[in-house]
């Protein structure tokens, strides 16, 4: 229904249109508008839709004056007040009402078939409008649902708690205290040192220097300087009595590299 005060839109706007008097309709098969007679129109002048709240009205006017003809209140489309004919997509059949409330269906139609889209279509957009306004209202009136995030009577919860990054394990050392190290060049392991060998140490030489003890050993404890040229794993066949009684003697002339301590 329309409300008092309420602003009066305008939608749609046809200069040209034409209104036929229609016979009854004898059957349910609808409007033909092949049974007017579309060559002498009963009247002929301009069309406008407007909106005033909810209701939107057809108003049928004088081109010149503006004088109202007829006009049609519209609260529901498609509906009874507006109805298309079976045999054409121009014409339409409107009932019309006074302001006594007295009704009447008239035909009317358009010469161009544009027009008669446009005059469909506005009216589809102003109930759509109308259809969505009763959707907001009702949802602005009902209360919302409060979300109840309590827990339960015997509701648990279980929290997963991701344990941290877990820590490198720190490389192992050997004995003395160093690190790893890579095998060296050409594939060779040393062989593990017998026990009479165990606090020597053997010392590779470049050149003619002499490279001095690792570790700080007892006096009584000897250095064993291995020959650039020769293994520099030494020969762990001879047996460890040989050796603790010193390396064997060589003659200087023969091999200048060897440095007796």
């Amino acid at each position: 229904m329309a409300t008092d005060g309420a602003y009066e839109s305008i939608l749609c706007v046809k200069p040209d249109v034409s209104v036929y008097r229609i016979p009854p309709r004898a059957t349910n098969r609808g409007y033909r508008a092949a049974d007017w007679k579309l060559d002498s129109p009963d009247w002929s002048g301009r069309l406008r839709i407007t909106a005033k709240g909810n209701v939107a009205y057809i108003k049928l006017e004088d081109k010149v004056s503006g004088e109202l003809f007829a006009q049609a209140p519209v609260q529901e489309f498609p509906g009874v007040t507006v109805e298309s004919v079976g045999d054409s997509s121009r014409y339409f059949v409107l009932r019309v009402q006074d302001d006594n409330g007295r009704s009447a269906f008239i035909g009317v139609g358009f010469g161009d078939r544009g027009d008669a889209f446009d005059f469909n279509v506005a009216l589809q957009d102003h109930f759509k409008w109308v259809k969505q306004e009763a959707e907001l209202s009702k949802r602005s009136g009902d209360p919302e649902p409060k979300l109840d995030l309590g827990f339960k009577d015997g509701q648990t919860i279980t929290l997963n708690l991701g344990q941290g990054k877990k820590r490198d394990k720190p490389r192992p050392q050997s004995s003395g205290g160093f690190g790893l190290l890579p095998p060296p060049p050409g594939g060779k392991i040393a062989p593990p040192p017998s026990p009479g060998l165990s606090n020597h140490n053997t010392v590779p030489q470049t050149g003619s220097s002499v490279t001095g003890c690792l570790l700080d050993l007892d006096s009584s404890n000897c250095n064993t300087v291995v020959q650039s040229g020769s293994d520099l794993w030494g020969d762990f066949s001879v047996p460890a009595s040989s050796l603790a009684s010193g390396p064997p003697p060589q003659d200087s002339s023969t091999s200048p590299d060897w440095i007796q301590f």
